[in-house]
């Protein structure tokens, strides 16, 4: 067995990792693109841990035990797949580099299999990620996009990522689409740790970038809270306005939003409830017009409503907080043409290399 710190993790690139604690654990938070092969289950966790609390150590050693031995031929083989699939020693851990990190890295030493145990486990990873991003500045010019809901951000930051361009695709690292419907379709939104996670993950993977590519977002993304260097970094952007008119924008909505969807037998409850939310918001007339509108399941119309009466005086608001002037303005009813147009105004903006 061979231990490693965190900075050698990340230095030296390891990327087979496997997270051993419970599934609950696992899904909370864990390091970006770890596996989960667990030495517990969730109630199995929690009865070991009632039984230390009650009984002592011994005795929960002893239960965790008679736990894990059935199963350890079966942990053991899908921890010798993933070392012959990755070609590389799997590097275990739990959460604080504990018994349970200790025991697996130990039984699949003795079993001749190859293995790394992260010292001080998922804790050590979550304080070098809070300690690298607290401080952490951009050193290098931000390209932001803005643009009303619908005009094809998402899109654009994909294909400019497919072309090589550094993107900063915050609403991918949150789990979550920035508006009051960005959970439909997308699971449970990140927590701040995982958040915290994919951002430290991004920026490690393009630490020699000249550049980087992002949408314009609120300071709150779902659960996720951006840190302060992002907001600082918003200010000082190269801002690049892209427009779509609003019937393309309300297809664009429609086919990412409800047509993969809506076959579910809970999407016009999770619709309802969403709008629910914001209802408030909207002017009693149009209210009205809306709430017929996702009754009917007429969802191009309630669209349309939401972007003429909700989202964008929202977006033109918050916009005019902290941005004086748009130096660009991109066409998006053709999305290629627009990333033909952002790259020019990249390469016209930064300086000669």
């Amino acid at each position: 067995m061979h231990e490693i710190t965190v900075q050698e993790l990340l230095v030296k690139g390891y990327s087979n990792l496997v997270d051993v604690r419970s599934p609950g654990e696992f899904a909370r938070e864990s390091i970006p693109g770890a596996v989960n092969i667990p030495l517990f289950s969730n109630e199995e966790r929690a009865l070991v841990g009632t039984t230390y609390k009650q009984e002592g150590q011994v005795a929960a050693q002893w239960l965790g035990m008679q736990i894990v031995s059935p199963k350890m031929e079966a942990i053991m083989q899908a921890i010798r797949q993933r070392g012959e699939e990755w070609g590389e020693p799997p590097t275990i851990f739990c959460w604080r580099g504990g018994m349970r990190s200790r025991a697996m890295a130990t039984f699949a030493t003795f079993s001749g299999l190859r293995v790394r145990r992260l010292q001080g486990g998922y804790r050590a990873y979550r304080q070098h990620v809070l300690e690298t991003i607290e401080p952490y500045e951009l050193q290098v010019p931000v390209f932001l996009l803005h643009g009303m809901t619908g005009v094809g951000k998402t899109e654009l930051l994909k294909r400019l990522e497919e072309n090589g361009h550094p993107v900063l695709d915050l609403e991918r690292m949150a789990g979550h689409r920035g508006s009051v419907f960005g959970h439909i379709g997308k699971g449970k939104p990140a927590n701040q740790k995982m958040f915290d996670a994919r951002l430290f993950e991004t920026l490690q993977r393009n630490r020699d970038a000249s550049l980087f590519v992002m949408e314009a977002e609120s300071k709150r993304i779902g659960n996720a809270i951006l840190p302060p260097f992002l907001i600082d970094a918003k200010k000082q952007a190269i801002h690049i306005q892209v427009t779509a008119p609003l019937e393309m924008r309300v297809q664009r909505i429609y086919e990412e939003y409800v047509v993969p969807f809506s076959w579910r037998p809970d999407f016009a409850e999770k619709v309802e409830l969403s709008y629910t939310s914001i209802a408030r918001r909207i002017p009693t007339e149009q209210g009205a017009l809306l709430r017929d509108a996702l009754t009917n399941r007429d969802y191009r119309s309630a669209i349309a409503l939401l972007l003429v009466h909700y989202y964008d005086p929202r977006y033109q608001n918050k916009q005019s907080e902290y941005v004086e002037r748009l130096e660009h303005h991109v066409d998006a009813i053709d999305l290629e043409k627009a990333v033909q147009q952002i790259d020019a105004i990249i390469e016209k903006s930064l300086p000669i290399r």
